[in-house]
């Protein structure tokens, strides 16, 4: 009993080590030892780093969803993430490319040309970001209607669109410099960043839409106002540990210095990147304008409210998910193309586990969290069923995550783009579009559509991934 119970202790002891670890930042060499620890010491930090990206929409959507005409305060916030997720395309593409390049270069011994790809990659982003964030600003209230919100709504919302068209870059440069540091093996700095720039928003989310002392009370512009400091607070802190220069990475401001070749070289990598999140995520706003025009505002409100609360369950899954982009990244550096695939099918099975406890976990509680972010009932009980019918897929929502991300952390980023124009634009749009109006089933049959086509992508992903094309590419 007490060797039982020794080792027991030793293994708790061994499991706060890891935790440690993981939590305290280092840059450390993936392409040897434990197989099971180096997923964990990714993974865990990466999971948490998302699970604070979920809860930036989340703060934003409880405090407005308490607001005097709650229903457009909702719609307006639900558009305007929609909307931001073609400049997530952008982010998450250059994030993609900088992830793969920084990691092979680290897995070959070189830091050097680890920072130099790192800054080429912020230039490029920042350099189109700030065109698109003066369109966006421009035309924010078109915009809106565009995306099917009523006049109404678009009056609300206007302002905030503009505050976080404007504020855009910052979103940029916090999903790129994470990117950056999940390639160098350090998530941890990755994952605090974003700690801090939630609880920077979660601070100033209250004051300034209710208001406090002599901060008057800014309504749903607040949340906007909030989300772009926090998010630039949370920036602040990156930076400076980028340019500290005590790990891997050895940064100068030197290298911000266009390099053509290198940006040649990171555009090949990042444009099918950055198409592959722009067509999943037009799919998603074609998919809030038909829920918004068949469903009205209430419907639209429920869908928006139903989508933010699985994406706070579904992103700790995609966090674990970029751990196998970095890990293959690493490992093919290092030539180790059996360690790559194993890194691959470990991090698929806590994805697998994790994924089975999320569902049973919404459909138990599902209600009562949609009853904490409105009180309007009509919006709840859409987003009950919106909630209900999507979490059906959760399991394929995250083996088609691993599988994407092990794509794109090789650098083969074409492979998972056309994955996704057959499964979004020529599967789920179209069948979106019978089952809501040609079945007559309106949003439902856009909840139905989801499931569906996500489950589509997870097994043409499995497929391509034992071809084992994506272990021949080079970056």
């Amino acid at each position: 009993m007490s060797e039982q119970k020794t080792a027991s202790m030793g293994k708790l002891s061994q499991i706060f080590i890891l935790l440690k670890q993981a939590l305290k930042g280092e840059e450390l060499d993936f392409t040897k030892g434990s197989m099971r620890r180096a997923v964990l010491l990714l993974a865990i930090p990466m999971m948490l780093e998302m699970a604070m990206e979920s809860v930036f929409a989340l703060v934003d959507l409880y405090f407005v969803g308490h607001l005097h005409n709650s229903s457009h305060a909702i719609q307006t916030v639900g558009l305007t993430e929609s909307v931001l997720t073609v400049i997530y395309s952008l982010a998450i593409g250059m994030s993609m490319a900088a992830t793969a390049v920084v990691a092979r270069r680290v897995g070959e011994k070189d830091p050097e040309a680890a920072g130099k790809a790192g800054m080429q990659a912020i230039f490029i982003a920042v350099f189109f970001n700030i065109l698109i964030s003066i369109a966006g600003f421009i035309y924010a209230r078109e915009i809106l209607v565009l995306m099917g919100a009523s006049a109404e709504t678009a009056d609300h919302g206007t302002t905030f669109m503009r505050i976080m068209m404007g504020g855009s870059v910052i979103i940029v440069l916090l999903f790129l410099i994470n990117g950056i540091f999940r390639g160098a093996g350090n998530a941890a700095i990755a994952m605090k960043s974003l700690w801090i720039a939630n609880i920077a928003n979660i601070i100033l989310c209250p004051v300034l839409i209710n208001g406090f002392g002599p901060v008057p009370a800014f309504g749903l512009t607040g949340a906007a106002m909030a989300t772009s400091i926090g998010r630039g607070i949370g920036v602040c802190y990156q930076l400076y540990h980028l340019f500290k220069g005590s790990g891997v990475l050895k940064i100068k401001l030197a290298y911000l210095k266009p390099h053509w070749e290198q940006i040649k070289a990171l555009l090949k990598i990042a444009t099918p990147g950055i198409f592959q999140f722009v067509i999943a995520s037009c799919s998603w706003i074609f998919l809030a304008q038909l829920v918004a025009t068949t469903g009205g505002d209430h419907g639209s409100a429920g869908y928006q409210t139903a989508l933010r609360l699985m994406m706070f369950f579904m992103l700790p899954a995609w966090g674990m998910s970029n751990a196998a982009a970095t890990l293959v990244g690493q490992n093919l550096g290092a030539k180790q193309l059996e360690r790559a695939e194993q890194s691959v099918m470990k991090t698929a099975k806590y994805i697998i586990i994790y994924m089975l406890l999320v569902m049973a976990f919404t459909f138990i509680s599902g209600r009562f969290f949609i009853s904490f972010f409105s009180n309007d009932v009509q919006i709840q009980e859409i987003a009950i069923d919106a909630l209900q019918i999507m979490s059906l897929g959760y399991i394929c929502y995250g083996i088609g995550m691993v599988l994407i991300s092990t794509f794109n952390g090789a650098g083969d980023t074409w492979t998972p783009t056309c994955v996704n124009f057959f499964g979004f634009w020529l599967f789920q749009i179209p069948l979106a579009y019978v089952l809501a109006k040609h079945f007559g089933m309106g949003p439902t049959g856009v909840f139905i559509a989801i499931p569906v086509a996500e489950t589509g992508i997870a097994i043409a992903g499995l497929i391509l991934f034992r071809r084992g094309k994506w272990k021949t590419v080079k970056v």
